[in-house]
């Protein structure tokens, strides 16, 4: 019975139902804790305890969740759901954590990245697949635990296709060393650029992750530091998905 219930409890949470979900947490940890009691086996209570503390953990982050949820009830009910930041020509201070930590809450575990030009290495001013990388550290490093990223993006069609796929798999390869799974597809009709976080948040920018200025040099402040480099001129639309209707 705690394994059935903690089963529907992982359905729930993968659903983003995560009221019932914690729930089902609760209820599952405390009729596991039950078998461990009744256990004589030491090494399958070793492995019970494991997974309680796993189920604990989890429970608990959604648990912040829905606690901070209650705590922008206000804000969100108010109809300002919808915020916009103005990121101005040459403006610095806006790098990927600045951006988007206040929605990378502990309950984030999937990310959906929506962009066609993850594709090339060097253009005239973008470098696009090095972003995008900067953009995984950013989610490796938490305080989200994300175990699966997904990229959508136009696939190159001239010398650079082998070098994009070679980039790509290599990130691919390097995100697995943390836990973390990268599932990669090609459209040749996407436009959109849109970022989506499976706590429900969504975040449109008019680049997409290319909005920073080429650095100056592979030596100059902001290389780096992307908090440091200049932006080019750019919208960002923020809004959760329980605010927003499916045309």
């Amino acid at each position: 019975a705690g394994a059935e219930t903690v089963k529907r409890a992982v359905q729930l949470d993968v659903a983003c139902r995560f009221q019932e979900s914690l729930v089902c947490y609760q209820e599952g940890i405390d009729l596991l804790l039950q078998v461990v009691k009744a256990t004589t086996d030491e090494a399958k209570k070793h492995r019970y305890r494991q997974k309680i503390s796993e189920y604990m953990t989890r429970a608990e982050d959604i648990k912040k969740h829905i606690e901070k949820e209650k705590q922008e009830t206000y804000f969100l009910s108010d109809g300002k759901y919808h915020k916009q930041i103005r990121i101005e020509e040459n403006a610095t201070g806006f790098g990927y954590e600045k951006l988007f930590h206040e929605y990378l809450t502990e309950i984030v575990s999937e990310v959906w990245v929506e962009d066609p030009y993850i594709r090339q290495v060097h253009q005239a001013s973008r470098y696009l697949l090095y972003n995008f990388l900067r953009f995984c550290e950013m989610l490796v490093k938490g305080p989200c635990k994300v175990k699966t990223i997904h990229l959508l993006t136009s696939c190159d069609e001239g010398s650079g296709r082998s070098q994009q796929m070679t980039a790509l798999e290599e990130i691919k390869q390097s995100l697995s060393n943390y836990g973390v799974t990268l599932n990669i597809d090609f459209s040749s009709s996407i436009h959109d650029r849109e970022i989506r976080f499976n706590n429900g948040w969504m975040i449109k920018i008019g680049r997409g992750l290319d909005y920073f200025k080429k650095p100056q040099g592979r030596f100059g402040i902001g290389y780096c530091d992307f908090d440091l480099r200049p932006c080019h001129e750019t919208t960002v639309d923020v809004f959760h998905t329980k605010h927003t209707k499916k045309m």
